[in-house]
């Protein structure tokens, strides 16, 4: 028997949205505590979310590091840090100041016509000048006046998209009613960054379940990119608002966290067939 070598962990970040409206102090302390490798910051109104030193002072007071800058460009963040291109930019900035390994950002809005114009090669312009994997995440159509509609420019899926790199979010793809193991398959080694989470594909709204609470094959996905070795930054994104204590919520994180370990966690094999 030969001997083989095929231990593998997942790196697993909790995203200061998790905790919404809870702020970054709050996420780190939760992070550390339930063992998780890392935090996702999503850049809000919230300053300290915003501001290098302050995230730098929550890095070595809990000594857990940040892996993830989510560029504010979501619509309720559209006020934060001006222009489009300002924002990814400021974002890629941060990310090196604060020693994170991936930007996240969404694709344009329809009516953001000059920056949905070249976002494809802007993107991959921006990521060239301030060498920063920035990665597009998957979204989802819109329902307006009782009809789909598509809000994302050049589409709200990534998928046909010549994205250098790319972020996977299960409850996106449930909402959109799009197959994430298929998808993940597709993007192959592009994957940049996953956002771990789920959805009942029973409604437009963006939900945001625990892991496994959904439709979407999350388990297998993440079982796949465990046989793939891949090595990139699983982000928990999940809604906690509906928990009625800091102890359910806390059950929750500690549950998702759980999740990705245990759908992606190999062990060490000194010899072929023998688990040490």
């Amino acid at each position: 028997m030969s001997e083989k070598n095929v231990e593998y962990r997942p790196h697993v970040a909790l995203s200061t949205s998790s905790l919404y409206p809870q702020g970054v102090p709050e996420t780190f302390e939760v992070a550390q505590r339930l063992g998780y490798d890392s935090v996702e910051v999503l850049v809000t109104h919230e300053r300290m979310s915003q501001l290098t030193h302050q995230l730098l002072d929550n890095v070595q007071k809990y000594q857990i590091p940040i892996s993830t800058i989510h560029a504010p460009t979501l619509l309720f963040t559209q006020q934060v840090w001006g222009k489009a291109w300002t924002k990814v930019q400021m974002a890629a900035k941060l990310t090196h100041q604060v020693g994170a390994e991936v930007v996240v950002v969404h694709p344009p809005f329809r009516w953001q016509r000059k920056y949905a114009k070249n976002f494809v090669a802007g993107v991959r312009e921006v990521s060239r000048m301030t060498d920063t994997k920035i990665s597009v995440e998957n979204m989802y159509p819109w329902r307006v006046a009782g009809r789909e509609a598509v809000v994302y420019s050049p589409h709200y899926s990534p998928l046909g998209q010549d994205y250098e790199w790319v972020t996977w979010d299960f409850s996106h793809a449930a909402t959109a009613k799009m197959d994430s193991l298929a998808a993940v398959k597709e993007i192959g080694p592009r994957l940049g960054h996953v956002h771990l989470t789920d959805g009942s594909g029973e409604t437009l709204a963006d939900e945001h379940l625990l892991p496994g609470h959904g439709v979407q094959p999350v388990a297998q996905t993440l079982e796949y990119l465990r046989d793939q070795r891949w090595q990139g930054v699983v982000g928990v994104e999940v809604s906690t608002r509906k928990c009625e204590t800091p102890e359910q919520r806390d059950e929750w994180l500690a549950e998702s966290l759980d999740f990705a370990r245990r759908h992606m966690t190999v062990g060490h094999m000194t010899v072929e067939g023998t688990a040490s």
